[in-house]
């Protein structure tokens, strides 16, 4: 007869812990080289950013990136990606498969600085793009705004060049300020969002896009000020 015993959280929980430790001991000196390199390469664009902040703050006479941040994957978020898909638990896996192991977020202080930034990035002849997904032209259903770039750059080792990619995502303050408080909303534990909170989330989204053109608005006025008064 069939146990129809249903798994219990805690189960689960430990059934996915051990997996996970099982995938580490068996791979545990490539995945530690691995997750270094993302690392380098998550360094490597958040210098470039910083470089191209300098330069364009002397232009624009302000900076126009108001933060940057890093991410790398945890083992656990890698773990859950590569079993949701059915794909290998492999290093090689992981390299082949995933493209947002290493994220870096840049934060503007306005929508044109995206742009500029982004294509000024995007002109080095190091940069390969692999994908770009434009949210600010064409938002998700949610509301969430932002421009993301998949690209590869290459790290230089001790003895080798190696390629390796890297998720940009591009926010103005109000965009990256909308999905943090959404994200804790949405995921909230024990709560399921209704149609009429979802709804109030994306007009609040709106709101926010809103303002920011009201902003950039404002600073395009001072700056013709400026230029007229010279």
């Amino acid at each position: 007869m069939k146990d129809f015993r249903v798994e219990t959280n805690y189960e689960k929980f430990f059934s996915h812990r051990k997996y996970i430790k099982e995938f580490l001991n068996a791979q545990t000196y490539p995945f530690k080289e691995l997750m270094a390199f993302y690392k380098c390469a998550m360094m490597e664009v958040e210098t470039k950013f910083m470089v191209l902040n300098q330069e364009l703050s002397l232009e624009y006479d302000r900076n126009p990136i108001e933060t940057i941040k890093t991410r790398l994957k945890s083992v656990e978020s890698i773990f859950d990606k590569l079993t949701t898909r059915g794909l290998p638990l492999t290093v090689k896996s992981v390299e082949e498969n995933l493209n947002d192991v290493a994220g870096v977020r840049v934060i503007c202080g306005f929508p044109a600085d995206i742009y500029s930034l982004s294509e000024a990035f995007l002109k080095q002849d190091d940069v390969t793009l692999i994908a770009k997904k434009d949210y600010m032209k064409n938002p998700k259903p949610n509301g969430y705004r932002s421009l993301h770039l998949i690209v590869e750059i290459p790290i230089f080792l001790h003895d080798e060049k190696k390629p390796m990619r890297v998720e940009v995502q591009f926010r103005t303050i109000s965009m990256d300020w909308w999905a943090s408080l959404e994200h804790k909303i949405r995921y909230k534990k024990d709560y399921i969002i209704t149609p009429e909170i979802a709804e109030e989330l994306k007009v609040c989204a709106e709101s926010a896009a809103l303002l920011d053109s009201k902003m950039e608005q404002i600073q395009a006025k001072i700056q013709e000020r400026q230029l007229t008064d010279k």
